[in-house]
């Protein structure tokens, strides 16, 4: 129920129509009313400073009485402990966490992905994208197929 009521909620939020000063200045009641939003930039490697940043950020959000946690994310990716701390501190908030990839040009690589999936809700800005690095060698070393290989040859021959 609450990851439906965070999902229409952020429909709304990314749908809604600018607010002119006039309007700003007079909310409504029923809008005054409404628990408050917490959005929470995560920009750059995710590692230690990151999951601790996102643990106290969430704990914040609950304290507060937040109805939802937007993380507006851009990361190269990073840490696999620092991903797996934050998708646990993520799959226990008690506040529903949306991840909202951001600005355009942003990413969610690597370890962001995965984020964005242990998310009640994933939504993403035009022109931004997320996936799975490409992993490589460390310590350099040739590839057991190609042209690497001892005789020089591919497998393909």
């Amino acid at each position: 129920m609450r990851c439906a009521r965070a999902w229409l909620l952020l429909v709304a939020l990314l749908t809604a129509p600018g607010v002119g000063a006039e309007e700003a200045a007079a909310p409504e009641p029923a809008a005054a009313a409404l628990a408050p939003v917490y959005v929470i930039a995560v920009n750059g490697v995710i590692g230690p400073p990151a999951a601790e940043y996102i643990a106290g950020a969430l704990r914040e959000a609950d304290e507060g009485g937040a109805q939802l946690a937007v993380l507006r994310m851009d990361t190269p990716g990073g840490l696999a402990s620092s991903m797996h701390e934050i998708i646990s501190t993520i799959l226990a908030s008690p506040v529903p966490v949306a991840t909202y990839v951001a600005p355009a040009g942003a990413r969610a690589a690597s370890a962001g992905t995965y984020i964005v999936y242990a998310s009640h809700v994933a939504a993403m800005a035009p022109g931004t994208h997320l996936g799975a690095a490409t992993p490589v060698q460390v310590g350099g070393g040739g590839l057991p197929f190609g042209p690497d290989q001892p005789d020089g040859q591919d497998d393909d021959d």
